[in-house]
């Protein structure tokens, strides 16, 4: 749940917009200033090569089993010597040279930003549209992690970790867990933990005097109890921020009304005034993202949403109706990472604010 614990590493990446709003360059560590060096260093050679009228090119370490040996003596596999030249004039490699140069240009802005980000972020921040084209920079996120691991062995830097929080245990019974003052007026509810880290780190919590939780998707019944416990004992509104599909549709009905399966626990589970904050169907044009954050529905999707919006404590809510009608005829759905595509913060101090500024949510 959610207060900042302990600090430690992870690796630098994001996206190579300017940040909306301006903020002071932070104090970089001596490991963070080596290496913003080695990223301008990848700039820099492409500018060299230009110069000299070469082919720009990059040497990255071959991450394959041809290349590595065990050291008997540490008793641990080392990476050998071997490379693999990426050149930017060479038609089967331009496409990965460019990759690998945007993901270097993503790390030196969280760098000089002073933030993380998980690689689902980064493929976020860095997957658009090139201009001109029907191509997207990266396809699925499975195209964008190897890049990501070919600039870290090539940095030779190490991916960054961003502040922990406490985890929440499966028993929260007043016997296990006591509540004594709480002075936070609401609590913020996310599904997963790598969107949960973008709230931590841009210290949501202190800014709006809230509690943070996350439930790395469908929530246990630990996290469940507790939202019902600070919900109903120190009287804390529940907001969900929650993926823009029937997946996420399904945890908030689960927070909301309680799980079909586990209905005899509703009553200390289920949390009815819970509400529901986002991501919303019409946020693709009232954000204007970007096309490439779209994901098709199929099938076992429709199906989903179909069946949810039979759910009794959804048919005969117009708004419910209205927003799964829209999701459906959009026949695409969107995940709240993909707000990332407009600022790395912009979930954080632009959607959600905004969302409880308006009281602009759903019951």
């Amino acid at each position: 749940m959610a207060k900042k614990k302990t600090r430690r590493k992870k690796v630098a990446v994001t996206r190579t917009v300017a940040s909306r709003t301006a903020t002071k360059r932070p104090r970089l560590e001596t490991r963070d200033r080596k290496t913003l060096q080695e990223l301008v260093g990848m700039a820099d050679k492409v500018v060299t090569a230009a110069r000299r009228r070469g082919d720009p090119h990059l040497d990255i370490p071959a991450r394959s089993l041809s290349n590595v040996k065990f050291n008997r003596r540490k008793r641990f596999i080392e990476m050998g010597k071997n490379t693999n030249r990426r050149l930017l004039f060479n038609l089967s490699q331009a496409k990965s040279y460019m990759q690998t140069m945007l993901v270097g240009s993503g790390c030196k802005q969280l760098i000089e930003q002073g933030k993380n980000t998980s690689i689902r972020g980064l493929y976020y921040m860095l997957k658009h549209t090139i201009e001109g084209t029907k191509e997207n920079t990266f396809e699925e996120q499975s195209d964008c992690d190897p890049v990501i691991e070919d600039v870290e062995v090539f940095l030779g830097s190490l991916r960054r970790m961003g502040s922990g929080g406490y985890g929440i245990p499966s028993i929260v019974e007043p016997n296990v867990i006591q509540f004594k003052k709480c002075k936070a007026k609401f609590v913020l509810h996310v599904e997963k933990g790598t969107v949960w880290q973008r709230f931590n780190e841009d210290k949501f919590w202190k800014k709006h005097n809230c509690i943070l939780t996350h439930g790395a998707g469908q929530p246990p019944r630990g996290v469940r109890r507790l939202l019902n416990r600070l919900h109903n004992e120190l009287s804390l509104p529940i907001f969900c921020l929650l993926d823009n599909d029937p997946w996420g549709y399904y945890i908030y009905s689960v927070i909301k009304q309680g799980s079909i399966n586990l209905a005899y626990e509703s009553q200390r589970m289920a949390i009815p005034k819970a509400r529901y904050i986002g991501l919303r169907s019409k946020d693709y044009e009232r954000c204007n993202l970007s096309p490439s954050v779209r994901i098709d529905l199929n099938d076992n999707d429709r199906k989903r949403a179909r069946q949810i919006a039979g759910y009794p404590w959804f048919e005969h809510k117009k708004a419910w109706q209205k927003e799964i009608a829209l999701m459906l005829k959009n026949n695409f759905k969107l995940e709240v990472e993909a707000l990332i595509s407009k600022d790395i913060s912009y979930v954080t101090e632009q959607y959600v604010p905004d969302r409880l500024a308006n009281r602009d949510w759903l019951d």
